[in-house]
Order: C-alpha cells, then sequence, then structure tokens
C-alpha cells in the first residue's frame, strides 16, 4: 500500500533534529505552564475577589461558567486555526495575550467589564493545547511521544503550582494588593511566553530538517488507515472537519471516551472541599488534598505514558488498566470512612485519571493526518468543556443539593463504566491499526 520509509538522518542532522526537541518540548511544556498560571488566578482569588470587589457567589459563578464555555467553543476554531498557521508564533501569541487580558482584570471592578475579559482570556487560552499538542505531533515519532505528551500533559498541574506560588510571592511583596496578583502573574507569564518563543521551532521543515516520519523511518497510519504525515493541506475547513473528524470512527470514540473521564475529572477535584467534611476531614484539610489529587498524578501519569512506549504505542490497553484501577478507587472513595483510605485513594485517583486524560488527547492527534491535528485537538476539547465539565459541576451540584452523594456517585460511575466500554472497542481498533502499520513499514 504504500512505499517502504527508511529513515534519513546523518550525524548532524541527528544533533540538530535533538536539540530542536528538546527546545520544543521545554517551550511548549513551560509555555502551557504559563498558560495555567494565567487561567487559575481569578479561580485562586474568588473569595478575595468577592470581598474586594464585592461580587457575589453567583456573580463569580457565572464569570467562571462564561469562561469554561467560551473556552469549549473557541478551541475549535483556534485548532483549525492553528493547522494553517505558525504554531510557534501562535502559542506564544495567545500567551501574551491571555496575559494582557488577566492583567486587566487588576484594574477593574466592574463585574460586565471582568465578564467581558474572561471571556477574551478564554479565548485566547484555547490557543494553548492546540499548538503544543500540533507541535508534540510533528516533533516525536509514535515511538517516543507518549513519554513526551505525558510530560507536557504534566504541565497543567506544574501550573497550578506556580499560579499559586505567583500569588503569594505578589501577595508578600506587595502587602496584599489584589491588583498586584494579577500583575505579576501576567508579568510571569509572558515573560515564559519570551523566553520560550527564542526556543521554541515551528516544523521540523521550516527549518530545513525532514519530517518525522521520513527521520524515523516509521509510516503512521491515522484512524482511516491513511498515511498521516501530510502537515499542510489545500482541502477546506468543511472538507477536513468532515472527513477527517466528523466521519472517523476512532474520534468519536476516543472524543467521547475523554468527555467521560472528565465527568470523573471534575467530578471529584471540583467537590473534594465539599465531599471530605462529610467523611469528617475539616475544610482546610479538604483544601489541601485538591493540591495532593493534582500533584500525585504528575510521575505516575509520566511513568504510564513512557509504558504506552515500551508497549509500542498501546495507548488504549493502558487507558483501559487506568479506568479499571479508578473504578476501584471510585468505589472505595464513596464507600469508605478510614481517613488513611481516602487519602491513599485521592492519591491514586490522581494517576489513574489524568493518565487516561493525557493519552487520549495523544489518542486523538494520532487518529488524523497531521493537518487536522489541532482541529481534533480543539474537537475534543469541545466535548470536554461543555458536555464533561458542565455535567460535572452542574448537574452533580444539582443532585447533590436534592438527593445527597449516593445519586452524584451514580453519575461518575455511569461515566466510568461508559468509559471502560469505549476503551474496549479502542484496544481492537488499536491493534487492527497497529497490524497495519507493522505490514507497511516491514
Amino acid at each position: 500500500m504504500f512505499g517502504t520509509n527508511r529513515a534519513v538522518r546523518n550525524t548532524s542532522q541527528k544533533s540538530e533534529y535533538r536539540r530542536r526537541q528538546i527546545g520544543v518540548l521545554l517551550a511548549t511544556s513551560f509555555s502551557y505552564i504559563g498558560y495555567y498560571i494565567i487561567r487559575l488566578v481569578f479561580t485562586t482569588e474568588q473569595v478575595r475577589i468577592m470581598d474586594v470587589y464585592g461580587f457575589d457567589i453567583g456573580q463569580i459563578g457565572l464569570i467562571l461558567s462564561t469562561f469554561g464555555v467560551g473556552y469549549g467553543i473557541a478551541k475549535i476554531f483556534m485548532g483549525a486555526l492553528v493547522d494553517r498557521l505558525n504554531a510557534r508564533w501562535f502559542l506564544a501569541i495567545g500567551l501574551y495575550l491571555s496575559a494582557f487580558f488577566n492583567l486587566l482584570i487588576g484594574f477593574t471592578d466592574n463585574f460586565y467589564v471582568i465578564l467581558a475579559l474572561m471571556l477574551l482570556i478564554a479565548v485566547t487560552q484555547s490557543m494553548g493545547a492546540p499548538a503544543c499538542q500540533r507541535q508534540i505531533s510533528l516533533w516525536f515519532s509514535k515511538k517516543k511521544r507518549g513519554t513526551t505528551f505525558s510530560i507536557w500533559a504534566s504541565a497543567h498541574n506544574a501550573g497550578a503550582f506556580f499560579c499559586v506560588a505567583s500569588i503569594q510571592l505578589a501577595t508578600f511583596l506587595f502587602s496584599g494588593s489584589l491588583t498586584m496578583v494579577f500583575v505579576v502573574a501576567s508579568v510571569f507569564s509572558a515573560l515564559i511566553a519570551t523566553l520560550m518563543l527564542l526556543i521554541n521551532t515551528d516544523t521540523p521543515e521550516s527549518v530545513g530538517l525532514p519530517d518525522i516520519n521520513t527521520y524515523s523511518g516509521y509510516v503512521e497510519l491515522d484512524g482511516n488507515g491513511n498515511a498521516s504525515n501530510e502537515s499542510k493541506t489545500n482541502l477546506s475547513f468543511v472538507q477536513v472537519f468532515l472527513h477527517s473528524i466528523l466521519l472517523n470512527r476512532v474520534v468519536w470514540l476516543v472524543t467521547l471516551t475523554s468527555m467521560s473521564i472528565y465527568i470523573v475529572r471534575y467530578g471529584i477535584l471540583s467537590w473534594i472541599p465539599s465531599y471530605l467534611p462529610t467523611k469528617g476531614f475539616s475544610v482546610t484539610w479538604a483544601k489541601w488534598f485538591v493540591g495532593i489529587f493534582e500533584i500525585s498524578a504528575v510521575p505516575g501519569v509520566i511513568a504510564l505514558g513512557a509504558l504506552s512506549d515500551y508497549f509500542n504505542g498501546r495507548r488504549a490497553m493502558i487507558c483501559l488498566l487506568s479506568v479499571l484501577g479508578m473504578l476501584t478507587c471510585l468505589f472505595l472513595y464513596f464507600t469508605t470512612s478510614s481517613h488513611l483510605t481516602l487519602v491513599v485513594v485521592l492519591f491514586l485517583l490522581g494517576t489513574l485519571i489524568y493518565t487516561p486524560l493525557s493519552l487520549v488527547g495523544l489518542m486523538v492527534n494520532e487518529a488524523v493526518p497531521n493537518y487536522a491535528l489541532g482541529l481534533s485537538t480543539g474537537f475534543m476539547g469541545f466535548f470536554q468543556y461543555i458536555f464533561g465539565e458542565t455535567i460535572a459541576t452542574a448537574v452533580i451540584g444539582s443532585l447533590v443539593r436534592q438527593y445527597g452523594w449516593s445519586m452524584a456517585s451514580n453519575v461518575i460511575y455511569a461515566a466510568a463504566i461508559f468509559a471502560l466500554v469505549l476503551l474496549v472497542i479502542l484496544v481492537f481498533q488499536e491493534r487492527k491499526v497497529h497490524a497495519l502499520e507493522a505490514s507497511v513499514n516491514r
């Protein structure tokens, strides 16, 4: 079907490729840390904002929901846009604009102005993930992509930490000034954008290097069984969206899996401060466990991402095993009263939830041609935020209020089981693609 594609490289080219790959991995990871610093400032400081600006919790909720909806919708369009533009500049400009709009929030207490600024931040924030995922897919071969992608995906956990660190630093240096909290976060993020722009590279071809398939000598196939190495296309947005996304069975399976795991993620993460006190934890300790849930995921996600590379790109298999472990932990989380068990379960859940969330982001990219990488990321992001996060927050919150935590847990169980069923199908689909790739690359 396809001609044999042998690796094309010499010593100097190999050295240049590795140097550029390191630059891309650092640039995407640290840039995404910068994106998360901006994204979480308002959320983290919401109590102080209510005190200083006089907002009520309903207004805060409206601002945060506006961000979520705006982010989910904009991600589709920004994903399609980055496929046709320079991802290096796209990533940096998105972070610069996010930092600028975040800066402006620090100088106004007008509710409607802040609402508009948060919508603009949502749009510019949606430029980050599609650009990062596109670059990683274009610079790293399938046999090594699980490790690099997992390192990048863990950047958002680090971003949450650095957001809190920047807030604490600003509070200490500027006597608790809320304005300076926004200023310091924006300055840090703009500085990150500038430094990462210097070490980033758009595509291998943009600096005279061969594409990753030619360089590695490995032909990759998308979800439809076609070679995926073309990074540019003359097809219109509608044609790409129809043939590479809407008519791609694997994209739908992966997207719905991701949406289901998002329900589990936010169904746990968003309600830790409210749920754990019902088990006898203090409110203060319950807040700390949010951090445990996030930080504990980093080493596990990277390790399991590397394991997917060890098994020759068997992402669906690793996700399936993670979700099986996740279901066990969820059962313990909602049934045990042991504080020790709850702490251990939360520690494990961080890895077992974020690993499949990381790998499905890679799987949806590997299911499409390279000219649709950003669009596939945006399409999946739309379902994650518009449906997944909404169900995990608004729907579960309503169920807890009316029926208690037992009913809310049923929604989370159902989402996890649905993801499990989809992953079983994806494991068999993955085997077919790997068998076809093996025959092509003989």
